[in-house]
């Protein structure tokens, strides 16, 4: 019987870089540029989130944004829409996802086909049909090219209330419809396989297929990873890909790591990402958006960058530390501000509500700290244009 590898000690500072080296923030234009860099930063990370807020722009470009400099909303409608490189679906949130990847959720949507989805059980069978029929019949459609709904009740404060918007969604989960479009938060929806030439669904994953596929897409974009990470709001799954870690760990595909400041809690990498050096040029800023992959995990942030995320948007004014929509802005490998910003688009203008800095930042003094404000007050025109471009 093999052995057990003894883990490998690992410093915050190496987990931080390996970290910010698989998501790729560590490179001028890693993607290049494009609806193709569109694709290729979706396919590297795994997912990329959209939300709703638009107090600056909305995560899913400003993810993108923070990895491609050239970047334009644009790109990604025609990577969506066009190119069909991309879709939307659920991974732990709402999310663009690679088409190449849609297998791996076709189980999920068959299942919901089956059972139904615990969001939309007041759904009726005749308001399906109304949509489906609308949409073979006459093509993609919005909420908006249907008129005639009868509002019923909300069930929840999140609820439409109109019955065919519910049916459209439940259409999205099931598979049998995809957003081909989105204008804002207005979604276009067309039958999947009309979008994207198919005949039928391709065939789904299996679980062990699915398993190894959360495993990879976790190594490939957070470089050292934990259960937690692997299976964010999807705890179900851990069970299943730690088989899989201990079966890839004895073939010594995978190394355990033991993380600096961790504890007990597990961690483990590529043997190539721990011997691979990566250095963070100083100069990088980024500002992200705090729905970032880096950021959006706020344990693994807290212990790999000690820096704890504040999302106050929906904490009373009075008690808020960082601001209603503050973002973390990386210097080189350290998080050292938070800057609440608000795009005024009526006016031109990025309004900034409230700086603050935190860890290096706060500690730093006199021309270093001078110099570092220098930094991510350039990287702020950079932003504002982008916040005001098309």
């Amino acid at each position: 019987m093999a052995s057990v590898p003894t883990p490998v000690a690992l410093s915050k500072t190496a987990a931080r870089r390996s970290w910010l080296r698989a998501q790729r923030l560590d490179a001028e234009a890693p993607f290049g540029a494009g609806a193709d860099a569109v694709a290729a930063a979706i396919a590297h990370l795994g997912y990329v989130q959209i939300d709703t807020i638009n107090v600056v722009e909305r995560c899913h470009h400003h993810i993108l944004f923070s990895r491609i400099p050239s970047y334009r909303r644009a790109d990604l409608r025609q990577a969506q829409s066009i190119d069909r490189s991309v879709f939307e679906y659920w991974t732990h949130a709402l999310s663009y996802v690679p088409a190449r990847d849609f297998r791996y959720f076709v189980p999920a949507m068959r299942r919901t086909r089956r059972e139904g989805h615990r969001w939309l059980t007041t759904v009726k069978p005749e308001d399906s049909r109304k949509v489906m029929r609308l949409i073979r019949q006459g093509g993609a459609l919005t909420i908006r090219d249907i008129d005639d709904d009868e509002l019923r009740e909300k069930d929840h404060a999140w609820a439409s209330r109109k019955p065919s918007k519910r049916a459209l969604q439940l259409g999205f989960y099931e598979g049998v419809l995809t957003v081909a479009s989105r204008d804002g938060m207005l979604k276009t929806y067309d039958l999947t396989t009309r979008h994207f030439g198919w005949e039928r669904l391709p065939k789904g994953a299996t679980e062990r297929e699915i398993t190894a596929y959360l495993l990879d897409r976790g190594l490939r974009a957070q470089g050292v990873v934990s259960l937690d990470s692997l299976c964010h709001l999807n705890a179900s799954r851990k069970a299943d890909v730690r088989r899989v870690i201990e079966a890839r760990v004895r073939r010594r595909e995978l190394v355990p790591v033991a993380l600096e400041g961790a504890g007990r809690q597990e961690h483990w990498a590529a043997p190539a990402a721990l011997e691979e050096p990566v250095e963070i040029s100083p100069e990088r800023v980024h500002i992200l958006s705090p729905f970032d992959p880096l950021i959006i995990q706020r344990k693994r942030t807290q212990l790999i960058f000690d820096y704890t995320h504040l999302f106050e948007a929906y904490v009373p004014k009075e008690k808020r530390k960082l601001g209603y929509f503050a973002l973390p802005v990386l210097a080189g490998e350290d998080i050292v501000a938070a800057l609440d910003l608000k795009t005024d688009r009526q006016n031109g203008k990025l309004l900034m509500q409230k700086w603050s800095w935190v860890g290096p930042g706060k500690a730093a003094r006199g021309d270093a700290r001078k110099d570092l404000k220098r930094r991510i007050e350039e990287e702020l025109h950079r932003f504002q244009r982008f916040q005001l471009g098309d």
